[in-house]
């Protein structure tokens, strides 16, 4: 049994959240930028489908990527250095954010609910969500979004409609979050495609005693500047 969150962002310590299925925490509550706030500071996500009740998660372990760490392949370097994706800063949030919610094949459904949606472009306009994305010939092509606490990235969904452009938001994230002293992108759920690109798994006890500093230090939330993209070196 899990317990049922009524009108207060009081979660319970996420050392209580379940083995199976791995880090379901706690039902209901609400998506507000208070719950939002109070959920990510402590290492917890909302995660559903459409139907069912809000769904609060902490997985154990945790997947995360150090910005300095992230692995550029041969061919992701050659890509970047070609620059045939023009990579933007938040400039159409709400636009990536349908992107990602898109189902992944015909008739496939999306965690992304409309609810989510909202929830989310209210935190980007507070300054808290971000999106990365990329451009080529004047249309979107790919990209990612997240909310940003502090010195912690929450990597939230990517898409990508051509081979690499996902790849290539994550590879500028991780360059902008590392000129920004950033400590760490949570990947949240562990995936082969992440860990090929320098992810890896942490407890969640080492995860939440850092989140316990990083998202209390930095920078307040603003919008992102594009010129924070400039001379990026993938040599």
């Amino acid at each position: 049994m899990i317990p049922w969150l009524t009108d207060r962002p009081f979660f319970p310590p996420v050392e209580q959240a379940l083995v199976e299925p791995n880090g379901l925490l706690a039902a209901g509550g609400r998506l507000t930028p208070e719950w939002l706030l109070a959920a990510y500071q402590r290492g917890i996500f909302p995660w559903y489908s459409a139907g069912e009740p809000l769904l609060w998660w902490s997985p154990n372990p945790r997947l995360i990527l150090e910005p300095a760490a992230i692995r550029i392949t041969r061919s992701l370097r050659k890509t970047l250095r070609s620059e045939r994706f023009e990579v933007r800063l938040d400039t159409v949030f709400e636009t990536v954010l349908r992107e990602c919610a898109a189902p992944r094949e015909p008739g496939g459904g999306t965690w992304i609910t409309p609810e989510m949606q909202a929830a989310y472009c209210r935190m980007h306009e507070l300054g808290y969500a971000h999106s990365v994305e990329c451009w080529r010939d004047g249309k979107l092509v790919g990209g990612l979004y997240g909310m940003a606490l502090g010195r912690a990235f929450f990597g939230e969904s990517m898409f990508s409609r051509e081979s690499d452009a996902s790849k290539v938001a994550l590879a500028h994230l991780a360059r902008f979050l590392e000129r920004r002293e950033y400590a760490v992108i949570d990947c949240q759920m562990t995936t082969a495609h992440l860990l090929s690109m320098g992810a890896r798994e942490v407890p969640r006890r080492e995860f939440c005693a850092g989140l316990a500093r990083w998202t209390h230090e930095g920078e307040p939330p603003a919008r992102w500047n594009n010129e924070a993209l400039v001379d990026i070196d993938w040599t």
